[in-house]
C-alpha cells in the first residue's frame, strides 16, 4: 500500500484573527479617553460641594469606559478608511489582528455598562448625558458628519466638549454655568486643533475620501479658519474668571495661553508654503494640547487647594 500525499489549499481556510489584551486596550482609544476624563474630572471639581470620593471615581470610570466604548465603535464603522490612512492602518481591525464583529459587540457591551453603571453610582441625569455623548460620538459624527460634510469637526465637537457637563451632572444631578462654560470652551477649541492636523495629514484625509476642510475649501481658507477660532477662543478661555470661578491667577494664565494660541494660529496664516507651513501647523496642533490641558488642570488645582482650605 503506497503512502498518499495530501495537501491542503489554506487559501480557502477561513483565518481567524488573534487579538492581544493590547488590542482591546487600543480600541478603547486611550490617548483620548484619558482627555474625556480629565475634561469630566475638572467638571466634577467644579460643582459647588463635592461628591464623594467614591462616587467620585466610580462616576470617572463609568465615563472612561463610555468613552473607550465610542472609541471601539468608532473602529468598528472606520475599518474601511482606517485601512487606507498611513496613521490609522495599524490599528487593529485595519492590521488583522481583530475581527469586526469582536470590536463591535466589544463597544455595545462597554457602551451600556457604563451608562447604566453611572446611572446607578451617580444619577440617571449623567447617565442620559453619557448616553447621548455615546450616540452623538457613533452615529451622528462618525456616520454621518464625517464622510458628508467639512463642518464634520465643527458640529461633531460637540461630543468631545460635553464630557464636563457630564461629570458636572455626576456630582451635582443638575447642569450649572461653570459647565457650560467648559462645554464651550472644548467646543471652540476642537475644530483649530483637528484642523492643525487635517493640514498635516490632508493627503490621508484625501485618500480616504474623508471632506475635511483643507481637502474640500483649501489650505488658505482653512488657516483663516483656525485663526478666526484662535480669536474667538482666547478671550472665551477667560470666561471662567470674569464669571467669578476661578482665581486671578487662572485669569492670568488663561490670558497668556489665549495670546500664545493666537500667535500660533497667526504662524499657520503666514506660512504658507514648504516646511514653515507644516512646522507651524505642528506647533499648533502640539500648543494646542497644552494649552487645554494648561486651563483645566489650573481648574483643577484651584478647584482642590480651595476645598482643602475650607475642610482644613
Amino acid at each position: 500500500m503506497s503512502d498518499a500525499s495530501f495537501t491542503i489549499d489554506d487559501s480557502r481556510v477561513p483565518r481567524i484573527p488573534i487579538a492581544a489584551p493590547s488590542d482591546y486596550f487600543a480600541l478603547l482609544k486611550p490617548r483620548v479617553m484619558s482627555l474625556v476624563v480629565f475634561t469630566a474630572l475638572t467638571g466634577v471639581v467644579m460643582a459647588p460641594a463635592p461628591p464623594h470620593p467614591i462616587i467620585a471615581f466610580a462616576s470617572l470610570l463609568a465615563i472612561a469606559v463610555g468613552a473607550g466604548a465610542s472609541g471601539a465603535l468608532n473602529m468598528w464603522f472606520e475599518s474601511d478608511i482606517d485601512a487606507l490612512m498611513t496613521r490609522t492602518k495599524k490599528r487593529p481591525i485595519p492590521s488583522g489582528r481583530l475581527a469586526r464583529e469582536e470590536a463591535l459587540v466589544f463597544g455595545l457591551v462597554l457602551a451600556v455598562m457604563s451608562v447604566f453603571t453611572l446611572g446607578l453610582v451617580a444619577n440617571w441625569l449623567a447617565a442620559a448625558l453619557l448616553a447621548f455623548t455615546i450616540f452623538f460620538y457613533v452615529v451622528v459624527y462618525t456616520m454621518w458628519l464625517k464622510r458628508a460634510t467639512p463642518l464634520n469637526i465643527v458640529i461633531g465637537g460637540a461630543a468631545g466638549a460635553l464630557p464636563p457637563m457630564v461629570g458636572f451632572a455626576a456630582a451635582t444631578g443638575e447642569l450649572g454655568l461653570s459647565s457650560f462654560v467648559l462645554f464651550a470652551i472644548i467646543f471652540i477649541w476642537t475644530p483649530p486643533h483637528f484642523w492643525a492636523l487635517a493640514l498635516l495629514k490632508s493627503d490621508d484625509y484625501a485618500r480616504a475620501g474623508i471632506p475635511m476642510l483643507p481637502n474640500v475649501a483649501g489650505p488658505d481658507r482653512t488657516r483663516f479658519e483656525i485663526l478666526v477660532y484662535a480669536v474667538l477662543l482666547a478671550p472665551l478661555g477667560v470666561l471662567p474668571y470674569a464669571l467669578g470661578f476661578a482665581s486671578p491667577a487662572y485669569g492670568l494664565i488663561s490670558t497668556l495661553c489665549g495670546i500664545a494660541f493666537a500667535l500660533c494660529a497667526v504662524a499657520v496664516y503666514r506660512n504658507r508654503e514648504g516646511e514653515a507651513a507644516k512646522a507651524a501647523a505642528r506647533r499648533l496642533f502640539v500648543f494646542s494640547i497644552v494649552y487645554l490641558f494648561t486651563l483645566f488642570l489650573t481648574l483643577v488645582v484651584e478647584r482642590i487647594l480651595h476645598l482643602t482650605a475650607v475642610v482644613g
